[in-house]
């Protein structure tokens, strides 16, 4: 059914005609001298996620009766905007809430109302039970990848609005949940610095090309000085790649790699502080090339930056216990 149009005057009950006012067209009366102005209808919609699953209700009447949709109505006269998100909420699903952000606003036009002025909230549940009102025939919360079609043009706008605010934080949250099972249980996680680490395998020989050089001039690697380029690639080569097979969940023989590594500094007559200097500027040299990506754009950006530090920091230090251990083993 369209929305009807205005034909008696609301005041004397005499026909509208139609007139311009500053270049716009609006209904008028002439017997009244006035014009009536058409505003968008204010139409609220709350968006209530837990366990990133959205809640969302089944219409019970015209229009889209039977369509899957946010908890959404009209706003009322003598109330907030927000008082009319949580009436709705309230009203449609009997759960309250409490307003957390601003999603989304948009204007569209509906055959059924007119123009519309749909805004959205964020809002999280405080209390009630989830029961369908007297607009609802159902109420439901979806994993947010497994959302329906939704009734609305606007409410899928602002489901994929929210969906793009939360996703750096989700990414986070994941990475973060992987990185424990990875350190507690042993399992690959999937972590956001795996992206940098993808980049330091395609880029080993350049980080150690820039070690051999580091290696062959600095103070404390006096004794890799004379070492022969190539020998020290190799050398370099091994560890780093070691490291990338780590990162991956592939642990292999790390603890007898470096067990040997010591060995081998001992019998060759490296000092211990040379080997384990040496170890450093490899720790240094791979995180000065993931800082050389420029990735400090945004949140989830340092995060994963950081949370390859943190990697870098636990292998090598393992890398160091062991490489002690073997350098130990020799000289006694």
């Amino acid at each position: 059914m369209k929305k009807k149009k205005r034909t008696f005057c609301p005041y004397c009950g005499k026909h509208i005609t139609r007139n311009s006012e500053e270049g716009i067209v609006r209904d008028f009366c002439e017997a009244c001298n006035l014009f009536f102005y058409e505003n968008p209808l204010p139409v609220v919609s709350a968006i209530v996620v837990s366990d990133r699953k959205l809640l969302l209700v089944k219409r019970g009447k015209r229009p889209y009766k039977g369509r899957w949709c946010l908890p959404t109505g009209f706003a009322e006269s003598g109330e907030s905007i927000e008082e009319a998100a949580l009436r709705e909420l309230r009203e449609e699903t009997g759960i309250e809430g409490k307003i957390q952000n601003l999603i989304d606003v948009e204007s569209c036009t509906s055959y059924f109302y007119g123009d519309l002025l749909f805004i959205a909230f964020e809002v999280e549940q405080t209390g009630g039970i989830c029961l369908p009102g007297s607009d609802t025939v159902a109420v439901r919360y979806f994993p947010i990848e497994a959302i329906p079609r939704l009734a609305f043009p606007s409410n899928e706008h602002a489901v994929q609005t929210y969906i793009r605010t939360k996703a750096e934080s989700w990414a986070i949250m994941d990475s973060f949940a992987g990185a424990i099972a990875e350190d507690q249980y042993g399992k690959k996680g999937n972590l956001l610095s795996d992206r940098l680490v993808e980049v330091i395998e395609k880029n080993v020989e350049a980080i150690a090309w820039n070690w051999v050089r580091d290696a062959q001039t600095n103070v404390s690697t006096s004794a890799y000085h004379k070492i022969e380029e190539k020998k020290l690639f190799n050398n370099v080569y091994g560890i780093l790649s070691k490291f990338c097979r780590w990162l991956r969940g592939h642990d292999g023989d790390v603890n007898n790699f470096y067990i040997k590594l010591g060995s081998d500094s001992r019998k060759k007559g490296f000092s211990l502080s040379e080997t384990l200097s040496a170890l450093s500027l490899v720790r240094r040299h791979i995180w000065d090339f993931a800082l050389s990506r420029g990735l400090w754009q945004k949140t989830v950006d340092i995060y994963m930056v950081v949370e390859l530090e943190t990697r870098i920091i636990l292998f090598f230090d393992k890398a160091a216990f062991h490489t002690t251990r073997g350098y130990e083993r020799v000289s006694r």
